[in-house]
């Protein structure tokens, strides 16, 4: 795989250079790519794509954080650890993002854009054609952008056996990190359950 074009357009997207570490980073985080895109993010096509509801919710509660004074976007440490992961932009996560990564904000809403294409595709595949409104789907899609658990949920599976009020009442049961119940993650749950339940 040819990297440089990636790494230009990572330099071009940062506007700076990298240091050797970042390298080595970047360097393994590109063994993971299907092809040169945007931050450590391959192209996922999807056969359904989140609406601007689920888009809405997301952006309310990842928000762009983190901007500094000269425009520039910059990593912060998970609540729930106060370290690992190191979360930078519109929630993103994930190789080649750590202490110290910056990006424009530019960058931040390419990787959005990539990662919801993502996300999508894998609840997606992971409903296996179950029955599945708009408003559920974005739902769906905003639970796994936040947990990555679209596959081991309970909800999941209810949702896919047709139990929409029990698969409703499962968002609440992922308000948890670090061990300790999070009031943002409480409101991030209770407003998926809303949008889900619109949908069924």
């Amino acid at each position: 795989m040819n990297r440089k074009p990636l790494f230009d357009t990572l330099r071009r997207m940062l506007g700076r250079g990298f240091t050797r570490a970042e390298v080595e980073e970047l360097d393994r985080a590109a063994d993971y790519l299907s092809q040169d895109s945007v931050p450590c993010v391959p192209h996922y096509p999807s056969p359904r794509a989140v609406g601007p509801d689920g888009i809405a919710l997301i952006k309310r509660f990842e928000g762009c954080a983190k901007i500094r004074a000269d425009g520039m976007v910059e990593a912060y440490p998970d609540p729930g650890t106060g370290a690992e992961p190191w979360t930078i932009g519109w929630g993103a996560t994930g190789p080649g993002i750590a202490r110290g990564t910056v990006w424009t904000r530019e960058a931040c809403d390419a990787r959005l854009e990539a990662d919801l294409a993502r996300y999508a595709a894998e609840v997606a595949d992971e409903l296996d054609g179950a029955a599945t409104s708009q408003q559920q789907f974005d739902a769906l899609v905003s639970f796994h952008y936040n947990t990555g658990a679209i596959a081991t949920a309970t909800l999941t599976r209810l949702h896919k056996a047709g139990d929409h009020d029990g698969a409703a009442s499962e968002f609440a049961r992922w308000c948890y990190a670090g061990g300790r119940k999070l009031k943002g993650l409480a409101r991030r749950r209770e407003a998926e359950a809303r949008l889900y339940r619109l949908g069924s």
